[in-house]
């Protein structure tokens, strides 16, 4: 039996983002709901189970595109967590940020950096 997008964005959800994804979902339950199933759905069924791309692949895209539309820091912890959790080290996601510094200027870059310290301390990895 073929899973339905919603248990697979939610299955892929779990992998990347473990309780922090859930948390994000569980946030917009008493005023968005709908967000939090698109968030599941869309982003994490149809996207993210794609086999093109590996988890690693995804989550250093996504955390490049946070960084580049920039006011995106709630995001970036999320994600800054997510790549963690599927393996990407701490300095692959500093590199990745160093990159987009000539596409997208040196604050955004920096705002990133500073929020990807933050996720770094609270893990214990700096």
């Amino acid at each position: 039996m073929e899973k339905s997008r919603y248990e697979a964005g939610l299955e892929k959800l779990n992998e990347v983002d473990g309780k922090t994804g859930d948390r994000v979902v569980q946030s917009l339950k008493d005023i968005a709901p709908d967000l939090g199933r698109f968030i599941i759905e869309f982003a994490f069924g149809d996207i993210y189970t794609r086999p093109e791309l590996d988890l690693r692949q995804r989550e250093l895209i996504t955390l490049s595109s946070l960084a580049s539309i920039g006011g995106t820091e709630n995001q970036l912890r999320v994600h800054i967590n997510g790549a963690l959790n599927v393996g990407v080290t701490t300095k692959e996601i500093s590199e990745a940020f160093i990159q987009c510094v000539p596409y997208v200027g040196f604050p955004r870059a920096l705002n990133a950096v500073a929020v990807a310290k933050e996720v770094f301390k609270e893990r214990n990895l700096i």
